[in-house]
């Protein structure tokens, strides 16, 4: 097992190359970089000497558990990506963190990035996830980034929709591509509250293929600069957002015909019904439908066996036989 130790950042390190005259714990309590990416390390051991370290590369090794980091609070940024790792953990340290990578491992639930307040960049793509699963995100970790995170990768996590991520209000670049994503009008709702977004990466989602895919999604995010690699022309842009306006305008007139219709048409049926069958008004609209034009041939009308009430409320049937229309 290799571990990561001071010992061996002594043994691989650039100390041996640095002045002489200084000692090598003043050297990692200066040292601001560390790079052991691809070194076959599983775990990391007690690095607190290193108080002063900003970037660390450890991407590209055999790490399953993020530990032993809690004395990093200057870390800026941290590349753990192509590892083993299953949970994102033991972060609340790192109060400076502005940069995470993370793709490439094992991690089933975006979480455990509350106390992350200056965390812009996230990386979570390509998970090694279970057959049939996708890619979770935890409520309280993206609320807590809602005001800070401008750029996301969730790109191969088999992703089938964005709700999740609606408050992530500040974003200006999302990496989505090769999930499983279909729902326009879900993407619409959440990116039109995306007021930032200047890269959107949705290829090879089933959504590509609607109508209107990309006409609609530069319509609603406006400043929107590249959409799935392709540069958005901004008299194209204007384009779409004017025939949206004007396809709008006219589209409210006929909403309201159509209302106005449908109330006349509810209150002519309602005024039937209070009115009861053997209301004048209603009988005499009856007769007029049923009365023949001057143009009509003479013939013979039937009419059907009606149950009416006397005043006692009894009912008796009365029969109508045929009657000529002509003359007697």
């Amino acid at each position: 097992m290799v571990r990561l130790t001071v010992h061996l950042i002594a043994k691989l390190g650039s100390h041996s190359k640095s002045s002489r005259s200084e000692s090598f714990q003043q050297y990692l309590r200066k040292l601001t970089h560390l790079n052991f990416s691809d070194k076959n390390i599983e775990e990391i051991d007690d690095l607190s000497v290193c108080r002063n370290l900003t970037v660390l590369y450890l991407y590209d090794n055999q790490i399953s558990q993020i530990c032993n980091l809690g004395f990093a609070s200057n870390l800026t940024h941290l590349y753990m990506q192509n590892n083993n790792i299953s949970c994102i953990e033991n972060l609340s340290s790192l109060h400076k963190l502005s940069k995470l990578f993370l793709g490439g491992n094992s991690i089933t639930v975006v979480e455990g990035l509350e106390e992350l307040k200056s965390l812009k960049e996230l990386h979570v793509e390509g998970q090694k996830l279970p057959c049939g699963e996708k890619l979770a995100f935890d409520p309280h970790s993206i609320s807590s980034l809602s005001e800070t995170l401008c750029i996301l990768n969730i790109s191969k996590n088999n992703i089938d929709e964005l709700w999740d991520l609606a408050p992530l209000r500040k974003m200006t670049h999302l990496f989505a591509a090769d999930n499983q994503l279909h729902d326009i009008q879900e993407l619409e709702t959440v990116f039109s509250q995306w007021f930032k977004l200047r890269l959107l990466d949705l290829s090879r989602n089933p959504v590509c293929h609607k109508p209107k895919y990309r006409d609609r999604l530069i319509t609603v995010c406006k400043f929107l600069d590249d959409l799935d690699g392709k540069q958005i022309n901004e008299l194209s842009r204007q384009f779409l957002i004017n025939w949206k306006a004007s396809k709008d305008a006219k589209k409210k007139p006929e909403d309201g015909k159509d209302n106005k219709l449908q109330v006349a048409n509810q209150l002519s049926t309602s005024a039937d019904f209070h009115l009861g069958p053997q209301h004048p008004s209603v009988r005499e609209r009856s007769s007029s439908l049923s009365k023949p034009s001057e143009n009509e041939k003479p013939g013979v009308t039937f009419r059907t066996d009606q149950i009416q009430a006397d005043s006692r409320g009894r009912g008796y049937r009365q029969e109508e036989i045929p009657v000529p229309n002509g003359n007697l």
